[in-house]
């Protein structure tokens, strides 16, 4: 197969006859070695994110459990597979001490999943004080949030109780590392429940 991934080949029957059209309709699953799942440790915790393929041999081995899928099948003649989205190891897993991830606005918008935190839009994003500046509003993880141009001129010098605009989110610093190395590139929604 040329084409990176496999093909799922959908609405045919499991022996493998074509469709009606004589076109089978196939999806493209995407690569098993991109990093895809995300990985928490048994209490939680966000460990990193590992490809479709790592995940399916944890699951294979016991070594973790399902905690959300992602709704795509990996189909073989003989099986068909869940492609899960979140994992959790069911042993806990020491890890070193984690260096807090850095302050900047390239992580400010990963935190917010990219969206404005005000009106959930995701185009002509800018960086907002919840407590302005002006107002002895400081410039760090609990005061920043990410927001869509309009939305930032709307509330300009006010708080967002004052402009009648609440949070979507509440700012804080992240603990997870992967923030920092962009290992975000693939992220999925089912993943926000875990990582606040």
């Amino acid at each position: 197969m040329t084409v990176k991934g496999r093909v799922e080949e959908l609405g045919r029957p499991s022996h493998g006859t074509a469709a009606s059209d004589g076109v089978a309709t196939a999806r493209v699953v995407p690569d098993l070695n991109a990093p895809r799942v995300l990985v928490l440790n048994a209490s939680y915790e966000p460990l990193h994110v590992t490809s479709t393929k790592r995940a399916i041999t944890l699951l294979q081995y016991g070594v973790a459990e399902v905690l959300e899928d992602s709704g795509d099948v990996i189909r073989s003649p003989s099986t068909t597979l869940s492609v899960p989205s979140v994992i959790r190891l069911r042993r806990y897993v020491r890890r070193p001490r984690v260096h807090p991830v850095p302050f900047n606005r390239r992580n400010v918008l990963r935190r917010d999943t990219f969206t404005c935190q005000y009106c959930g839009a995701s185009e002509e994003l800018t960086l907002d004080h919840v407590m302005p500046r002006s107002r002895g509003g400081r410039h760090n993880w609990d005061n920043v949030v990410t927001a869509c141009r309009a939305c930032n001129q709307r509330k300009g010098d006010r708080t967002p109780d004052e402009a009648a605009m609440p949070l979507r989110t509440h700012p804080h610093a992240p603990t997870f590392g992967v923030y920092a190395h962009g290992q975000f590139a693939h992220w999925q929604p089912e993943w926000a429940n875990y990582i606040r």
